[in-house]
């Protein structure tokens, strides 16, 4: 454990009085207001986006970069917007696509201690920085006509299932989820099937219909054009 993380976890057993408390939460409700209050206004005038999510350490050159690079720039040449996290890697690779089509290319930044700054490709009125995750999530769900989830860690993930969530509560418009590369998605597909589904039955089998697998660029958007030409896009709530 870092020197850091152990006063962070001292800080949070220290006694606090209950006006300390009440006082500290309020000017975070603003701090919050004011986050959500930017990321609205931004976003609203941006038009079709599609969310592109993935790890933020994969390096330029690599398949799945290389690959984010084409989605993003096949995203733009039809017309829709790109959002990512901001940061390098996959997200990094989405804007880059973007702006080589100089499609809207749209960064939702957050403070983390790494990956703090945000990559070259965003265009600089589509930079917006979050402290809170949940407002940044909020971002991404409202706006994106689609999500195209390329391979990532815990982040991705929790993007990932955050959207499943919505959608299958229908607390969200359906819309497009798209995993990109089945040889790193099978793992935890093949766990849902069996064991979540089958073993036992947390999800309907109907759930698994909520997401589709693709293993190419073209494929991915693709997902996206065909859902939309039975249905029109909208903000998803």
């Amino acid at each position: 454990m870092t020197e850091n993380n152990h006063d962070r976890i001292k800080q949070s057993f220290e006694n606090k009085d209950w006006p300390e408390i009440k006082s500290s939460d309020s000017w975070n409700i603003f701090k919050i207001m004011s986050e959500f209050v930017e990321g609205y206004e931004s976003l609203s005038k941006i038009g079709p986006c599609v969310s592109v999510f993935g790890s933020a350490r994969t390096k330029p050159g690599t398949k799945y970069y290389e690959m984010a690079v084409e989605i993003g720039q096949k995203l733009a040449a039809a017309g829709l917007g790109v959002i990512t996290g901001g940061g390098p890697g996959i997200m990094e690779a989405g804007n880059k696509g973007a702006s080589k089509e100089k499609g809207a290319s749209v960064g939702l930044n957050i403070d983390l201690p790494f990956e703090q700054s945000s990559n070259p490709y965003i265009d600089h009125d589509k930079n917006i920085d979050f402290r809170f995750f949940f407002v940044r999530k909020v971002m991404f769900m409202k706006y994106a006509q689609g999500f195209i989830v390329l391979p990532g860690g815990f982040g991705t993930l929790d993007e990932l299932f955050e959207a499943l969530t919505l959608v299958q509560t229908q607390k969200s418009a359906e819309f497009p989820i798209i995993l990109v590369g089945s040889s790193y998605w099978k793992g935890l597909v093949d766990w849902i099937k069996s064991t979540m589904l089958e073993e036992e039955h947390n999800i309907n089998e109907k759930d698994l219909e909520l997401f589709t697998i693709v293993d190419t660029a073209e494929e991915a958007v693709n997902e996206i054009f065909e859902f939309y030409s039975k249905y029109s896009m909208s903000i998803n709530f």
